[in-house]
């Protein structure tokens, strides 16, 4: 998109501005979900357009009781990937950084996921440099909150997450926390597993809650964290065949620290005061991981030594204000973000992109700023209703000089919209985004509810997005439902490919065929138009006496991803220039299903399955992301008595694919064709209450030990791209008061 098609962009930014100012109301928040109409002393209540997209065929719930139940092992993602829709897969379907599982909704990719904490975006991964097929050497943000701090876990897939804007055409996990307690109250856990297998890295971890008054109108709640997973053995994934310098990395292992304070002022009887602050620490143990999986004396001792290699450092602050009206409800907040991400310098160009190349650090820094608010307010008349209006504003600001410093190799010869002078170039990129978004939650009729909802977003450099969306739901009988929606949601270009003073080389491997010679550079292009997807979905459920079961088709038909290469300039020297451009059509669809059935009064057997039709590049014939082709999570819960309960848990992985399109070269071919076979992973836990102020959990996870190994990076390890450990034992105690 050129400047010419659209408003010029301090003008159309300011009237935005102006009007999120103005409106009083603003973004996406955190809330209990609530069934869509509920009776209260005989009077019909209509829930928010936001508590009823909650109830979308898309939608499911982690509780405590969960968690509990299934504690990660670290990352929330181990729990967040046990619901319908979800996998954990690698940036990209390239194979790259294939260990660095991160959470993707109904095939994706993480890129399409947008994580949320309390109702606030969570952007510190943004702050990793974009590889050339999409790679980041990162695990996601999905592991900045303890599991024993969490007080749900909210999904959303499918058209009811486009509300959230850019990032969200996959889906939004929202990570909701404990609240601050009315009376004083405390906690101590400690957790620990261990493998089986010596070289796979085991889990200790302690943390502790502290929540309470301090005044009548003044509570508070503290947490802190300390948690360490080591990683696996460097040699985890040897095998006879593996070439000499080639070895695949294992998991990499995680060190963390986090410590958060919210304190909550009643100002009123109707109004609240939020004031929240936090400080996180993650660094990575080193497994010896590079990005085309070559390694050196440097990479191979720093692996030896179990050395940190990069640590990201999170700080938040959030103050947010709630009211209760006799019009309506609002909230209005200002969120400051800011990620410290030091890590060990990599290679730029060619095969030692992505390598350790110095034992010297750099840091990049992100900082996001962003005010937001909504207004809810119920109308009766003809058809009762809840409209919301809202908006944001957002201030995303990255320095990294770390990645702007690849040279041209070409003398004084300058790269159109770059200096030849490393040194030279502006480390900074900013994006500067407002946005407004209505939805109205109507009941038309008894047992009938359409929400509709329209979101205006406003990029300085990308210019402005629609979003219009519609969820509808209708009560068929006393038990039987049916459901759906229909959205437009997008994903604006990051950071990395719109400035084009991020520089990329290859001597060919990542050339399209027909211009390998000379090499190729890779730079940013400000000219992209944003991702957009048009996300569908319907589905039946059904409820009756403790019963319930549902099932959802979805499709996603996905346009103008952003890949590289398109040639813009050719040195003398032969070298072509490539920048990231937008390419075709892309289609995802498949099933998702559900199904509880009380077996008795004690014993509980729930269960939840993903199919996938069809996930396809049209342009390449590869797979957005290399999820199975189907995923079944069952689990049978027993309730012993009221203080001793047992838990059997099954996944099923289908077939995993690999892709057979070279994207770095543009041709079929030279792909390893190497499957995932189907495989399961089993696991029994039991646990029990001593009182009401101990309890103990213990469990062994992959019961029959299935591992799973990586087999390489990008074309030479097919779908086998991440390690799946063996079996393990864990045990967690819980003390509180």
């Amino acid at each position: 998109m050129t400047s010419a098609n659209r408003l010029p962009n301090r003008v159309h930014y300011a009237r935005l501005a102006v009007l999120c100012a103005l409106s009083a109301s603003f973004s996406v928040h955190a809330q209990a979900p609530a069934t869509p109409v509920r009776a209260l002393e005989s009077v019909e209540v209509l829930g928010t357009a936001e508590e009823e997209i909650k109830q979308a065929p898309g939608s499911s719930i982690i509780t405590a009781e969960d968690i509990r139940k299934r504690p990660p092992a670290n990352d929330l993602s181990d729990i967040i990937r046990t619901m319908p829709g979800v996998n954990l897969t690698g940036n990209s379907s390239s194979g790259q950084r294939g260990n660095n599982r991160q959470i993707d909704l109904r095939g994706m990719g993480p890129e399409n996921t947008l994580i949320l904490i309390d109702g606030k975006p969570v952007g510190s991964r943004n702050s990793v440099r974009y590889g050339w097929r999409g790679e980041r050497d990162t695990r996601g943000d999905t592991n900045w909150v303890p599991a024993e701090e969490v007080e749900r876990i909210e999904v959303i897939r499918g058209p009811a997450a486009a509300r959230y804007g850019s990032g969200a055409a996959g889906g939004v996990v929202n990570i909701i926390t404990r609240r601050p307690t009315d009376k004083l109250s405390g906690s101590v856990t400690v957790y620990g597993n261990m493998h089986q297998h010596s070289e796979e890295g085991d889990t200790r971890r302690m943390n502790f809650n502290l929540s309470g008054p301090l005044t009548d109108a003044l509570t508070f709640r503290v947490y802190g964290n300390l948690s360490k997973t080591d990683s696996d053995s460097p040699s985890i994934n040897i095998r006879p065949d593996t070439p000499a310098g080639t070895l695949p990395a294992g998991r990499e292992g995680v060190r963390n620290r986090d410590i958060n304070t919210l304190l909550s002022w009643k100002l009123t009887p109707n109004q609240t005061l939020d004031l929240e602050a936090g400080f996180s620490r993650q660094g990575n143990i080193y497994a010896g991981d590079s990005q085309n999986g070559n390694s050196s004396a440097l990479t191979r001792a720093l692996a030896a030594q179990g050395s940190e290699t990069n640590r990201m450092y999170r700080q938040n602050y959030a103050l947010t204000h709630k009211g209760d009206w006799s019009f309506g409800t609002s909230r209005l907040g200002l969120q400051l973000e800011k990620t410290d991400n030091t890590r060990l310098r990599e290679g730029l160009g060619g095969s030692i992109e992505g390598q350790i190349n110095t034992s010297e650090f750099g840091t990049s820094q992100l900082e996001n700023y962003r005010l937001f608010g909504d207004l809810s307010m119920p109308v009766r008349g003809r058809f009762n209703q809840v409209i919301t209006v809202g908006g944001e504003w957002g201030n995303e600001r990255l320095d990294d000089p770390v990645t702007t410093l690849l040279g041209t190799g070409s003398g004084t010869t300058v790269i159109p919209g770059t200096t030849a002078n490393p040194l030279d170039r502006n480390p900074v990129a900013r994006a500067r985004t407002a946005a407004l978004f209505a939805e109205d939650n109507i009941e038309v009729m008894s047992g009938t509810i359409l929400t509709p909802g329209l979101r205006l977003d406003h990029h300085d450099e990308f210019g402005s997005n629609w979003s219009p969306s519609l969820n509808a739901s209708h009560q068929l009988t006393d038990t039987l439902s049916i459901k759906g929606g229909i959205a437009r949601a997008y994903k604006a270009p990051n950071l990395y490919q719109s400035n084009p003073n991020y520089l990329l080389f290859t001597m060919g491997n990542g050339c399209p065929i027909q211009i390998a010679s000379g090499g190729c550079y890779l730079v940013g292009n400000p000219d992209l138009s944003p991702e957009i997807s048009v996300n569908k979905e319907i589905g039946l459920a059904w409820e009756s006496n403790g019963y319930s079961a549902g099932a959802t088709y979805f499709r996603n038909d996905y346009r103008n991803k952003i890949v590289s290469g398109t040639s813009i300039y050719r040195f003398s020297g032969g070298q072509n220039v490539l920048q990231w451009t937008n390419s075709g059509k892309a289609l995802v669809e498949g099933l998702e299903g559900n199904l509880l059935v009380p077996l008795t009064s004690s014993l509980k057997w729930s269960t939840n399955a993903t199919y996938m039709l069809e996930s396809k590049d049209k342009t390449t014939g590869n797979p957005l992301s290399l999820v199975p082709e189907y995923t079944v999570n069952s689990s049978l819960d027993w309730q012993i008595n009221g203080q001793w309960s047992a838990q059997l848990t099954a996944t099923f992985y289908g077939e995993q694919e690999p892709p057979r399109f070279v994207e770095a070269r543009g041709s079929i071919g030279g792909v390893s064709q190497q499957k995932v076979d189907p495989y399961a992973l089993w696991g029994v836990s039991t646990g029990y209450e001593f009182n009401r102020n101990l309890r103990m959990r213990v469990g062994i996870s992959n019961l029959f030990d299935k591992r799973q190994f990586r087999e390489g990076n990008s074309a030479g390890s097919g779908a086998a791209t991440y390690n799946e450990p063996g079996r393990m034992i864990y045990a967690t105690v819980t003390s509180s008061f």
